[in-house]
């Protein structure tokens, strides 16, 4: 179907149209064509508004559940509207205040600081939260190699913030001992207060350089056990959800299957890190509206997500609301938008 613009709508057609939705956006429930006389759309009759909203429908920007039931808008009508029509303004001073608040309380690690917040804006867009947290860079300490089984070496990689994790190396079955430690000597001598990234790229240099003190076995297990910790997963980010009981409002008796399907939705996290990342990769704010994305074909529901960023202006992560596609979008997009730039300031 073809998507219509705003400048298709007459001035009549338009006035209804943003009447049924903000009236929708506010309640929930479908609009009748006598409640929009009531409040005075054009000084129009409730039959000329029938007509009006006939044409609206044949457009497929309003559908209504029922036949004697009042119009509400589609997916496609909800577009439009955000796109075209939404007027939107800064956040009110309380709801800045109570994202500034959760911001400013120091001496919290910074994943608080965003679990805390992503709360707070999930509480007031009554909706769910989600943020997605870069996982911090590991800075190397110390790498050793256990030998293990045949052609297998456990690596031992101590942080600097003094965590220890552990992987299982590949390595050829004929490998001596000794390249295990001539691999774990060089690593702590020269990779020692590097990130994983920053010790690669520095090993590659060395080698391109013909600078590096190994011999060709020695340095094939220091290539593995550098990247082993990349190769398994360990850099995606941490998603926080917030605020899930928000979504069984006083409405979501009547659609249980809705938000059964969302809760769901929430659940599979991994897929839900793509939509967010669709935003960060975008660098800027995104609204998916319903089936625009086929995570949420099911449940119907909507997210918003800004991206932040931290030095450089560089965007390192997300933050946002997942909620049913009748959130008041001109009061949280900008409340979302203000908690993005919130954040950037905290980690400029």
């Amino acid at each position: 179907m073809h998507a219509p613009t705003i400048t298709e709508l007459n001035d009549r057609a338009r006035e209804i149209f943003r009447q049924i939705v903000e009236a929708y956006l506010a309640s929930g429930a479908p609009v009748g064509s006598r409640t929009l006389a009531k409040l005075g759309a054009l000084g129009l009759s409730p039959a000329s508004i029938r007509n009006v909203m006939q044409d609206l429908e044949e457009l497929g920007l309003l559908a209504s559940p029922h036949t004697s039931a009042g119009r509400m808008p589609t997916e496609l009508g909800l577009r439009l509207f955000v796109d075209g029509m939404m007027q939107m303004s800064e956040p009110a001073a309380e709801d800045r205040a109570a994202i500034e608040e959760q911001i400013a309380r120091a001496g919290r690690p910074f994943e608080d600081v965003l679990a805390a917040t992503t709360a707070a804006l999930s509480g007031l867009a009554a909706a769910a939260g989600i943020v997605l947290v870069p996982k911090a860079e590991v800075v190397l300490r110390q790498l050793s190699f256990v030998p293990m089984a045949p052609g297998r070496a456990l690596a031992v990689l101590v942080a600097a913030d003094g965590s220890v994790e552990n992987r299982v190396v590949d390595l050829p079955p004929s490998l001596p001992p000794a390249a295990l430690i001539q691999a774990a000597n060089y690593i702590n001598a020269r990779l020692t207060g590097l990130t994983l990234a920053q010790a690669a790229q520095r090993l590659r240099a060395e080698i391109d350089a013909d600078r590096a003190e190994l011999d060709t076995l020695a340095r094939d297990v220091v290539e593995k056990g550098l990247a082993v910790w990349s190769s398994d997963g360990g850099a995606q980010p941490v998603l926080i959800v917030r605020g899930s009981a928000n979504l069984i409002d006083a409405g979501a008796a009547a659609d249980l299957e809705r938000v059964r399907s969302l809760l769901s939705d929430l659940d599979g996290k991994e897929e839900l890190v793509r939509v967010l990342d669709v935003a960060r990769a975008g660098e800027a704010m995104k609204i998916f509206i319903g089936s625009e994305n086929k995570l949420f074909s099911l449940s119907g529901s909507s997210v918003i997500a800004a991206p932040y960023r931290g030095a450089g202006n560089r965007v390192v992560g997300v933050i946002g609301v997942i909620g049913p596609t009748r959130l008041n979008y001109a009061r949280v997009v900008p409340m979302v938008d203000y908690t993005a730039k919130a954040l950037s300031r905290l980690m400029g």
